[in-house]
């Protein structure tokens, strides 16, 4: 068997649906199987993969394990001499997953590889390509900014925008949302860290990768369209999932940075949310455009959510629309 694709599935039956039609009619060439791991869905989701989609080994969880416990759950299933972890809410564009397995297989040094990634208009999404998280980038992290300016090192995306002919090229990390990976590294670095629920896992994992002296490259030739980048952060706008990010980045920088630091990262997050509330607070006193105040009430609600966690008022209760582990 030449790759196995995992899939964690939590409330999104019909994304995974069109996932899986996707992986089977766009990808050839490869022996593959696909491993659907059910996240204790509420929604019947496990019934109605079942009956739609009888070729895929189901799996599931009695209770919603997060997006790190829910793929190396479906690992233990595996066979393929690699791994493709594939958010529920892809669709394979043409041969992108014959394009990350061949750029896999182009060298020993290559451990995991990501693809481009785009929204549903067709867009970029900048996360494709992640640097490993540091005080000054997470509060510089604005997608105006890093769309404007895809040059500057501190966002390391500039293979986004490089014509390389879609040539795999090195990188610090590639987002979880499609991360293709050799059995063999992912199991020597030991599996996706536990220790986040969702979110961070992935930017760990390629650290991990990276610290055991594989790359990560980034496969430009390869594109997905990912729905939850924009899905995701519609249904987070209060604020609650800006929390969560975070909160895993706090976790990350505490492992391999060391605690002082993330404790700094903590304490600027305070200040940044300090100064952008006294900022929104006057703007949406003196607005009078509906359309404005409705989005500055949103900001507002968000920043007050990151200013009470970075204040250290207790780890963040998760609540169903961050339990989808996907």
């Amino acid at each position: 068997m030449d790759l196995t694709i995992v899939i964690v599935n939590w409330n999104s039956a019909d994304y995974a649906i069109d996932c899986v039609k996707s992986i089977v009619s766009s990808t050839q060439g490869l022996d593959f199987e696909i491993v659907v791991v059910d996240n204790a869905s509420s929604d019947h989701s496990l019934e109605i993969l079942q009956k739609e989609l009888p070729n895929v080994r189901l799996v599931r969880s009695a209770t919603n394990i997060g997006f790190a416990k829910g793929n190396n759950l479906g690992f233990q299933f595996a066979s393929g001499r690699h791994v493709l972890f594939l958010n529920p809410d892809n669709f394979v564009l043409g041969p992108a997953i014959s394009r990350m397995y061949a750029s896999l297989e182009s060298s020993p040094a290559v451990g995991a590889v990501g693809c481009k990634l785009l929204n549903a208009d067709s867009t970029i999404q900048t996360s494709c390509i992640q640097p490993f998280p540091n005080i000054l980038n997470q509060l510089a992290d604005i997608e105006r900014l890093k769309v404007r300016y895809p040059n500057l090192k501190l966002w390391k995306i500039r293979p986004l925008f490089d014509g390389h002919n879609g040539n795999a090229l090195p990188v610090e990390a590639v987002s979880g949302a499609c991360l293709m990976v050799k059995r063999d590294v992912f199991n020597r670095i030991g599996l996706f860290s536990e220790d986040y629920f969702m979110y961070g896992e992935d930017l760990d994992l390629c650290y991990k990768i990276r610290r055991a002296g594989w790359q990560v490259c980034y496969v430009g030739g390869a594109t997905v369209m990912h729905y939850g980048g924009k899905s995701t952060a519609r249904k987070g706008i209060d604020g609650f999932q800006t929390v969560l990010m975070r909160e895993s980045i706090y976790t990350f920088m505490k492992k391999f940075r060391g605690p002082l630091y993330a404790e700094l990262y903590r304490f600027t997050l305070l200040l940044s949310a300090l100064i952008r509330l006294s900022v929104l607070i006057p703007f949406w006193v003196l607005s009078r455009a509906r359309p404005k105040r409705e989005r500055v009430i949103l900001a507002i609600r968000k920043w007050h959510k990151i200013l009470g966690w970075a204040a250290g008022q207790g780890k963040i209760q998760r609540s169903d629309e961050t339990r989808k582990g996907s």
